[in-house]
């Protein structure tokens, strides 16, 4: 068994709650009312998703090799 980390985007939607894409996993999307339920339900959603890969047989992707950089701009 191995440890995974994959990285969140947690999104605050004007009608309430936070929608959480998971960059990584195209389609691995999710939303929950509080940060919190937002992050569990990521958590389960990444579970799904990758057992739904390894049920298929295809490659599970892993975050090691991706490097994060926030830019800021003026507008």
């Amino acid at each position: 068994m191995k440890i995974l980390s994959y990285r969140i985007l947690l999104k605050k939607e004007a009608e309430g709650g936070y929608t959480v894409i998971v960059p990584l996993l195209p389609g691995c999307v999710t939303h929950g009312d509080t940060i919190e339920e937002a992050i569990k339900m990521a958590k389960e959603a990444i579970q799904l998703y990758l057992e739904s890969l390894q049920e298929h047989g295809e490659e599970i992707p892993y975050e090691e090799e991706t490097m994060q950089y926030t830019i800021t701009v003026e507008i």
